[in-house]
């Protein structure tokens, strides 16, 4: 495929840029390409045709939640009262606006069961950065409170957030279970209590387990006068049988792209709220959208508040598509972690026979098979996950949590129909016996996607990302 720059047509017409506007500081001319716009919708076309998207097939990408994206978000949010708005527009002139960020502070605070909430983060490792913000703040007067507990199977973003509030971050092992070692912690505790401001967790975890010590671990924490922080971008398999706060959580992220159905990949758009219990409200960053009994507003005045992490409220369309996706579904919540709960298991038992279960118990909404086997005959995990690429199917997260060797992550949702299941269930055993009987043929795979094998090696170690103009 050309690119656009190739497909320029030199036409006489019309410069983009009109002559008023200089460029001062520019050496040569823009080099701009030139076209007709049929060329130009054709191109973009084109691209799209050759991406990958939940409405070509079943992308069961682990801890990403690429669930189905209702069109009902997509015609709300472009409302034209919405997609006129101007962040700095006076309050009373976009009061539905800010009706609708305090409402869905509400229907998060609900389902989180946290005491407040902030929107402004835009993405999940943003919440992340705001929330250990929040942790550093509130032990600000605590010098010694500087390090981190984070679990071996936490999310690599984890241990940036704390390390970026200027935390040190101590690792601790999993268990048999796949849990937190609570052994191994209760000894952390007892040696280091005084200096642990937080622990970081996801539950149920990267691995899809449930830590069925969390109580425990809570109140071990809590009892030291640290906090819990819950990392929520596996909220997907709770909502409605139980939340943070029931688990002893203190401060929470989540992901509105994921759990709340906006789309999201390719670097935004994103939100990360964070929601945080009433000892820590004050901290939360401005402005805080806030309800007189009259009219809604924004509130700046906040004196001990870690000030904005946003420029002006967060990514407003995602928002709305996230309100109308939990107006939508209402109690129905609930069920839509169920249905994820159930179509992982589904697929778990279905594939144990054939790949290796690192934690061979009931798993939550994602689960993580091990390609030891398939490697043992020359298959690693990147050559299976090259050959689905061939069914249309997007591979799952690989390599990822670290604890597992050759890692396959996957996380079905919700969304899809036992049909699409058993289909990605047949593929994944007719690769688990094509491994077996025949692994020379994986060295070509992929072989109908639009770009075949590549050498990553070579990509990584001389990345090259400058068009170079042919004249």
């Amino acid at each position: 495929m050309k690119t656009i720059f190739e497909k320029n047509k030199n036409l006489n017409s019309k410069p983009f840029f009109c002559g008023e506007i200089e460029f001062n500081n520019r050496i040569t001319p823009l080099n701009l390409p030139n076209t007709t716009e049929l060329e130009v919708m054709r191109h973009y076309k084109e691209l799209s045709d050759r991406n990958f998207c939940i409405e070509k097939g079943f992308y069961p990408l682990g801890s990403c939640t690429m669930k189905y994206n209702p069109r009902v978000n997509e015609v709300v949010a472009r409302y034209e009262d919405f997609l006129n708005l101007h962040p700095m527009q006076n309050d009373l002139d976009c009061q539905g606006a800010l009706e609708l960020m305090y409402d869905l502070e509400q229907a998060l605070k609900i389902i989180t069961g946290m005491d407040a909430i902030t929107l402004q983060p835009c993405a999940g490792a943003h919440g992340e950065f705001c929330a250990m913000n929040i942790v550093k703040k509130y032990f600000e007067n605590d010098k010694k409170r500087k390090k981190v507990i984070i679990p071996d199977n936490a999310h690599g973003t984890n241990p940036m957030s704390a390390k970026m509030n200027g935390f040190e971050c101590v690792e601790i092992k999993s268990d048999e279970q796949g849990g937190v070692d609570f052994d191994e912690l209760k000894n952390l505790i007892k040696n280091n209590g005084d200096e642990i401001a937080a622990i970081m967790m996801t539950n149920p975890n990267t691995l899809g387990l449930f830590d069925e010590n969390i109580l425990k671990i809570s109140e071990l924490l809590h009892q030291n006068g640290s906090l819990l922080y819950y990392d929520g971008a596996n909220l997907n398999a709770i909502m409605g049988h139980t939340n943070p706060r029931l688990m002893g959580f203190d401060i929470v992220h989540l992901n509105l792209h994921k759990t709340f159905s906006t789309p999201h990949g390719g670097g935004g758009p994103g939100a990360g709220p964070v929601g945080v219990t009433k000892e820590l409200e004050k901290f939360l960053p401005i402005p805080r959208v806030e309800f007189s009994g009259e009219r809604y507003f924004r509130n700046y005045q906040k004196p001990y508040t870690i000030g904005k992490v946003s420029t002006f409220c967060g990514n407003f369309s995602v928002f709305v598509r996230a309100y109308a996706y939990i107006l939508s579904m209402g109690n129905n919540l609930k069920n839509a972690s169920t249905d994820a709960v159930l179509a992982a298991n589904y697929i778990k038992e279905k594939l144990k026979k054939y790949f290796k279960l690192p934690y061979n118990r009931s798993c939550m909404h994602e689960f993580v098979l091990s390609g030891d086997i398939q490697k043992e005959k020359g298959v690693s995990t990147l050559m299976m996950a090259k050959r689905l690429m061939d069914s249309n199917c997007h591979p799952p997260t690989v390599y990822f949590p670290l604890i597992v060797h050759e890692a396959m992550m996957i996380e079905p949702c919700e969304s899809e129909t036992k049909e699409v299941l058993d289909n990605f269930i047949q593929t994944m055993i007719d690769i688990a016996n094509e491994a077996e009987k025949d692994p020379q043929k994986f060295e070509q795979y992929p072989l109908s996607t639009p770009v075949l094998k590549a050498d990553e090696t070579l990509a990584a170690r001389h990345l090259n990302t400058k068009y170079e103009f042919n004249n």
